[in-house]
């Protein structure tokens, strides 16, 4: 199955958080923080959104960092992703 994204959407995977701090303490996986750095899995068209011209500025393949709590988790079969508008996102890391 794959999941295509409407208008401005992105379907981003979560990179997987760091399992020890930089102290050598291991965390168990409820101390562990929702990763904010992503890829970018793929992107919607873009187009008209609310009434204005929305330009995709992502990629598939891009690093992007976003807000902790933005978008949608959906789960398709064994792979977690979210989907989050594109102005949810708030950088692209190279």
């Amino acid at each position: 199955m794959k999941l295509i994204p409407l208008a401005d959407r992105v379907v981003l995977k979560a990179m997987e958080a760091e399992e020890t701090t930089k102290g050598g303490i291991i965390l168990t996986s409820s101390a562990k923080e929702k990763p904010s750095v992503a890829e970018v899995i793929s992107v919607g068209p873009g187009g008209m959104v609310d009434g204005k011209e929305v330009t995709m500025s992502v990629k598939p393949g891009d690093k992007v960092i976003t807000d902790k709590y933005s978008g949608s988790n959906v789960k398709v079969g064994d792979d977690e992703f979210v989907i989050v508008r594109q102005g949810d996102i708030l950088a692209i890391v190279e």
